[in-house]
């Protein structure tokens, strides 16, 4: 399940939840509209308004709205929450960074769904008789956007297992939700009124399908399952097929602790850097390898099962309902990207950039040399130790790079702003976004790990490197 948060308690439930066209349109509609009264409000009160006084004015307005828009999808969740939380992966190239930060949020913030709204779902799904070989639990462990998670026990075995439950309406309500958020961001005015957002608003409907689909979800539970099976750093859960449909998914139960908890911080380095080391394997072998990619990178779905031996601790991976697989065409394109940044090869980035189509054959040398200064930068834990333009402090005296104190998401962030700021350089397609949204995730982990690792050697198979 994406992003889940865990009720405090049974007063902060929704009894339902808005799932009929009518009623969502109605709500987003009468938000279009105020959106529109503040706007004309905003327009005249920046007439009086002067240099940095008009910018903070302007970066707080975007603020205020964006919370207002958050605020209204977290109510209404579905679909159209999910589809915010995913415009903020999209907007950071064409929202303000103010819209961006709101929309982010909204992973933080989701109150569970009363049992009885849900209920009927699942005897829809499974039928009385298969739901009888349970005891529910009736109170949910994890809530998100789409559904909502139960724990329970399969009576006949004793087994502990979690019922995931989609909640009613959400996937009949999609194409009408993306309209809807369409028009939405359209009369807030987040968006440049110049850009084409079309193409984002089919690539949110089409993601949001697969989300929805607990059968395909199913599929790549197995699927790394049986890839993980002989790799005793991974637990993935075992699926129970006969409690699963297409809106109800149940797994055995895999307890385990948040990466950033007091327990898996307080382990010793060696083991930390353990943990990250597997971290960084499973996604590189994923993406060369399997070229099948889980991009939701959410802590809550990677939790960390604590060896009280302090031999052999592992991963507990959950949730792959935002799996995507990738065209070797794609993956070999983009090897070329990151081959051409580690040697610092101009010409290699730029074929690659061309075949994934981030850029076009009329963009200038000075867009394709600013993009290949972004990603020689982005690389930068992966070159061999001590390279030349690394700060030296972020190298251990044996050559591991240091993910804790290093600056360089804030690094990168600079030089995008300076580098690419042009009309040439496109809203990249939905295999990058989604690709960077795994990535960013494990580079935040091995981050808050607070790593230390030599990751050169692990490329040179993939790309070719010379030693």
């Amino acid at each position: 399940m994406a992003k889940p948060t865990k009720p405090t308690d049974q007063d902060s439930e929704l009894d339902r939840i808005k799932t009929g066209a009518f009623e969502r349109n109605v709500a987003l509609t009468k938000m279009g509209v105020g959106a529109g009264a503040k706007i004309a409000s905003h327009t005249v009160r920046n007439l009086f308004r002067r240099g940095e006084s008009k910018d903070q004015a302007n970066r707080d307005f975007y603020r205020q709205q964006a919370r207002e828009l958050a605020d209204e999808l977290g109510r209404l969740k579905g679909s159209v929450m999910k589809a915010g939380q995913m415009l903020s992966l999209y907007g950071q190239y064409f929202l303000p960074e103010e819209a961006v930060e709101v929309l982010a949020s909204l992973q933080d913030n989701t109150p569970a769904v009363s049992w009885s709204f849900v209920e009927p779902q699942l005897i829809q799904a499974l039928g009385h008789g298969v739901i009888q070989k349970l005891h529910i639990e009736r109170k949910p462990i994890a809530a998100a956007s789409l559904g909502q998670a139960h724990k329970a026990t399969v009576k006949a075995t004793g087994e502990t297992v979690v019922v995931k439950i989609q909640y009613p309406g959400v996937a009949d309500a999609i194409d009408t939700d993306i309209r809807t958020l369409s028009r939405l961001i359209a009369a807030t005015r987040m968006a440049p009124k110049a850009l084409d957002l079309t193409p984002v608003f089919h690539e949110l409907r089409d993601m949001l399908v697969r989300e929805c689909d607990y059968v395909q979800e199913k599929a790549f539970t197995d699927t790394f399952s049986q890839q993980l099976a002989t790799d005793a750093r991974f637990i993935v859960p075992k699926v129970y097929p006969e409690f699963c449909a297409q809106r109800v998914l149940t797994t055995r139960y895999e307890p385990g602790y948040s990466v950033s908890s007091p327990q898996v911080q307080a382990l010793s380095q060696a083991r930390r850097n353990k943990l990250a080391q597997a971290f960084v394997d499973l996604f590189v072998t994923e993406f060369f390898d399997w070229k099948l990619v889980q991009t939701d990178p959410h802590f809550g779905n990677y939790r960390i099962r604590i060896d009280p031996a302090g031999e052999h601790d592992q991963i507990v991976t959950l949730d792959f309902g935002a799996t995507r697989p990738f065209e070797p065409q794609f993956v070999d394109s983009y090897a070329k990207i990151v081959r051409g940044s580690l040697l610092r090869d101009r010409a290699e980035i730029a074929e690659g950039v061309l075949e994934i189509g981030l850029m076009d054959a009329n963009t200038p040398q000075s867009v394709l040399e600013g993009f290949g200064d972004l990603t020689e930068l982005i690389v930068e834990p992966f070159r061999k130790p001590f390279s030349p333009g690394v700060p030296e402090h972020l190298y251990t005296p044996g050559g591991a790079y240091c993910f804790g104190p290093s600056d360089l998401p804030a690094r990168v962030g600079q030089t995008a702003a300076l580098k690419m700021m042009s009309k040439h350089f496109k809203i990249p397609p939905q295999e990058i976004i989604f690709l960077h949204r795994r990535i960013g995730g494990v580079l935040v982990t091995l981050r808050t790990l607070r790593a230390e690792l030599r990751l050169h050697e692990l490329l040179k198979p993939y790309l070719k490197l010379p030693d």
